[in-house]
């Protein structure tokens, strides 16, 4: 059943500092919304819980991507079609800016958030293996003034956060360090567009002296938050690349990850999709040895 307009408010305050002030004087009563490309599902579905929203829509401050000799800082409020027509960010950073381009149709890129893919915190969502790929970090602000955190620290379980209630994503912080690393990305889905992950991978990848010097790997849709594969990365550092050592790989790769079996997939297809993926960024590296 569709919701009822009658039984909601929405305020836009239309200045940061104004949207701070309100949360600050009523924690957890006011629900933020951007693009409202997730809350406005649930509220056409009837299933909306919360009854009090304020817009951060188009808040300037929100919505600027900084660009500084040692990182990049990308506003919450902008769009997934801003990262991916930004010219650093899709140079020095493509795994984002493929994931922008994943996530559902143009209407969507458009008005959808990367701050709000962060806030809502699917194991899903598109951008978040690449954050942790590129070890990101949040400014979270609020009254109290701002704290930065690491990304790979954010999630604290299955759509819970560090966020306080009276807390914004203010940015993410990128930094500018992966000048020379293979980017590998995948997104197995139902279908080519809009459609939510199966699986999806994120990877980078450093090759000198014929190894593996440095690699990153994260997965969305394979845990109830995105994950880094710790144990994997660690398996391939400072190897030469070789048959045995993919077909380890694929299997740690499935060993560490703990899907389910739900709507859209199962937990064996998740497993063995993911080891194929990451055997196939392997397989990438190892051309660049070779």
């Amino acid at each position: 059943m569709r919701s009822d307009p009658a039984n909601f408010e929405l305020v836009a305050p239309g200045n940061l500092s104004a949207v701070i002030s309100l949360m600050a004087k009523h924690p957890g009563e006011w629900t933020p919304i951007a693009g409202g490309t997730d809350l406005m599902v649930l509220y056409s579905a009837g299933k909306l819980t919360a009854r009090k929203l304020v817009s951060l829509w188009n808040l300037p401050e929100l919505r600027q991507i900084q660009v500084s000799d040692n990182e990049v800082v990308v506003g919450a409020g902008c769009t997934y079609t801003d990262l991916r027509e930004h010219e650093v960010v899709v140079r020095e950073f493509p795994l984002l800016a493929s994931a922008a381009c994943w996530t559902g149709g143009i209407a969507n890129q458009n008005r959808g958030t990367l701050g709000g893919n962060i806030v809502n915190a699917s194991p899903a969502a598109d951008s978040l293996p690449a954050l942790l790929v590129y070890e990101a970090e949040v400014i979270l602000v609020s009254e109290r003034g701002e704290r930065r955190v690491k990304y790979v620290d954010f999630h604290t379980g299955y759509k819970q956060t560090l966020l306080a209630l009276d807390e914004l994503i203010r940015a993410v912080c990128l930094p500018r360090q992966f000048a020379g690393y293979i980017s590998y990305s995948r997104k197995v889905g139902a279908r080519n567009a809009q459609a939510i992950s199966k699986v999806c991978v994120a990877a980078l990848g450093r090759v000198a002296d014929d190894v593996v010097a440095d690699v990153r790997i994260a997965a969305g849709s394979v845990a109830p938050v995105p994950i880094r594969l710790r144990e994997t990365e660690q398996l391939v550092k400072g190897k030469a690349m070789n048959a045995s050592l993919v077909s380890q790989v694929r299997e740690m790769a499935r060993i560490e990850i703990h899907p389910i079996d739900d709507i859209r997939s199962t937990a064996a297809y998740r497993s063995a999709v993911l080891g194929n993926l990451v055997a196939g960024f392997l397989e990438r590296l190892s051309a660049q040895i070779a």
